[in-house]
Parts: C-alpha cells; sequence; structure tokens
C-alpha cells in the first residue's frame, strides 16, 4: 500500500467504490469463496466414501471440516496446518485414522495433477512477463519442492512396509526421550495398523474407486475454477479489466509460490507474488491500484477464511488454541 497508493488512488477510488458494479462484484467475490468452501465440502464426501461407504458425512459436515481447518492453516507455513485439522474431524466423524489421511492425501494427490497440468499454460502465458528475479526463483523453488513431495507420495504408496519401518524407527527414537516409555509398544501397532489402513484406502481410490476419484478430480477443476475467478471479480469492481485467461494462469503460478515453508499462511509471499504477476497485467498506467487490489484479494482468500475457521473451530473444540496432539488424546479416552 505504501509503494502504490498516491492522490491518483483516492480520486479514482472515489469515483468507483461507490458505485453499485463495485459491491455487486465484490460481493460476487466473496459469494464465489464461500461456493469454493462448499465444493472442496463435496470433494471430502465424495472421497471419504470412498474410502468407507458406511460412513455418511454430509455435505454440511464435510464443508464445516473444510471451515475449520482454515485457521491453523492460516498461521502455519505452507498451510500445512489444516491437514491434521481435517484427518482428525474426519476421524471424529467415524473413518479410521488411515482412512482419513488417505482421503486428505488423495484430495492433495488430486489437486497436485491439477496444477502440474496448469504450470505449462502458466508459463506459457507469463514467459516474457516475468522478470522479477524474487518471483521466478519462487517459482523454481516451489516446482523443485512440489515435485519433491509427489514422489514421496508415490514412494510410500509403492512401498507400504519400508514406510512403515521408517516410521517405526522415527518413533522408536522419539520414544527414547519421551517420559512415557509404556506407550512405545502401542504407537508401534498403531502406525503399522494405520499405514496399512493409509495403503488400503489410496489402494481403493486407484481400483474400485476410480469412478468417484474422477468426480473428485472433476469438482477439483470446479473447485479451482471458482477460486480464480475471485481476482477477476475485484478487479471488475474496481473498474479494471478482468483479465480472465491470464488471471488463472497468474493464480496457478502463485499456487507454487504459496507452498513454499516460509511464513505463516504464506502471509508475504504470496502478497509479493500477487503483486509481482498482477503488475504486469495491469501495466504502468494502473499501478496506484496495485495495492488496493492484493488488499482486497487477501482480505476475501485469507482474512476471511481465518476469521471464519477462527469461529468454527472455537465452537468444535470451544478454544481456537485446542487443537494439539494431546487435546486430542484428552478427547479421545
Amino acid at each position: 500500500m505504501y509503494f502504490t497508493i498516491d492522490a491518483k488512488t483516492i480520486q479514482y477510488l472515489s469515483q468507483v467504490s461507490f458505485r453499485p458494479e463495485f459491491f455487486l462484484f465484490f460481493g460476487a467475490a466473496v459469494l464465489l469463496n464461500v461456493l469454493f468452501w462448499f465444493i472442496w465440502g463435496a470433494r471430502i464426501k465424495v472421497l471419504s466414501n470412498v474410502v468407507d461407504p458406511n460412513v455418511h458425512i454430509s455435505l454440511w459436515e464435510a464443508t464445516k471440516i473444510v471451515i475449520t481447518n482454515q485457521f491453523l492453516a492460516g498461521i502455519t507455513p505452507s498451510l500445512a496446518g489444516g491437514e491434521p485439522v481435517r484427518i482428525y474431524l474426519l476421524n471424529k466423524n467415524g473413518l479410521s485414522t488411515g482412512g482419513a489421511t488417505a482421503t486428505v492425501l488423495g484430495e492433495r494427490l488430486i489437486d497436485a495433477i491439477f496444477i502440474l497440468v496448469l504450470i505449462p499454460f502458466g508459463f506459457f502465458v507469463f514467459k516474457n512477463r516475468i522478470d522479477i528475479e524474487l518471483i521466478s526463483n519462487g517459482l523454481t523453488i516451489g516446482i523443485i519442492l512440489f515435485l519433491t513431495g509427489i514422489i514421496f507420495f508415490v514412494l510410500a504408496l509403492k512401498y507400504p512396509r519400508k514406510t512403515k519401518d521408517i516410521l517405526l524407527w522415527v518413533s522408536t527414537r522419539i520414544s527414547r526421550i519421551s517420559k512415557k516409555k509404556d506407550r512405545s509398544v502401542k504407537v508401534a501397532t498403531r502406525i503399522g495398523q494405520e499405514v496399512d489402513n493409509f495403503h488400503n484406502s489410496i489402494t481403493l481410490f486407484l481400483t474400485a474407486g476410480k469412478k468417484s476419484f474422477l468426480s473428485a478430480a472433476g469438482l477439483t477443476i470446479l473447485l479451482w475454477c471458482t477460486g480464480f475467478m475471485i481476482p477477476s471479480m475485484i478487479l471488475l469492481g474496481l473498474g479494471l479489466s478482468p483479465f480472465f485467461v491470464e488471471s488463472y494462469a497468474a493464480q496457478a503460478l502463485l499456487l507454487i509460490i504459496v507452498m513454499l515453508p516460509t511464513t505463516p499462511g504464506s502471509s508475504g509471499v504470496t502478497e509479493l507474488g500477487m503483486a509481482g504477476l498482477y503488475s504486469v497485467l495491469l501495466g504502468v498506467s494502473h499501478q496506484y491500484m496495485l495495492g488496493v487490489f492484493v488488499l482486497l484479494f487477501r482480505f476475501i482468500t485469507y482474512h476471511m477464511n481465518v476469521f471464519c475457521g477462527a469461529v468454527f473451530q472455537y465452537r468444535i473444540f470451544k478454544s481456537i488454541t485446542s487443537f494439539s496432539l494431546e487435546t486430542i488424546s484428552k478427547k479421545e479416552r
């Protein structure tokens, strides 16, 4: 905001912000974000039903899981804190821990495939436009980490016994420094059971559950297409060109940058990446609106998510800070 706002910004906003179109398109961007939650919930519902057909999670319950996970995702690097919340709440709704883990990682697998398909498109659109070294380096590092994660995922799926041995080795080392020595045998047994549950569930996705997996893939396309429309709605609300195609490419590249394990919720990194990519699209003539655009985008896709996630997490755990392994253990007992 400091580097982009000037007298021109205030003058432009005074003409735009009170038009009905501003509220219409800004409201549409908020509704698209809410729709994003429900489509995500529908995907969780489809995948969880494949893992265990006897467990029926409603669309609203699945959507509540999505909203609740947004708080911890928003305050942890690479949004990694959301996965344990979703796994725990799916487990609470009847899935085994391994089955819940398979459901969440099944989501990530589909997301990974979708993003991998979009990356060439993003680079094609921005191939001669990205001249900011920090963003280019961020994209390179993000792609390397992204592909590394997929490789580890595939290896864990292909070699479950070795995966189990590695996890047991880590558990043994941790148990040596733990005060609760008697829990090591129980932990080892639980690890073995859950690795088997995870392997069986993922194998089920790729064999008997292929139709549902494809349905989840279709929901993933709809999910991200919905999310990718938000910046264009904000631009329309500000009276600027929406850049529909270019915006999809920018969002695909931004997803890679967001995955870098740097700051909680990738705050700062996302804003910088967003500013760098959209400064190319808006051009010099509209640079004075760049800070306002990025702020509105992050308000809808980050601050709104964190706030709603905190509310839902408080309602479920009775505290926004109560989600921990110790608390879960007490709740289960």
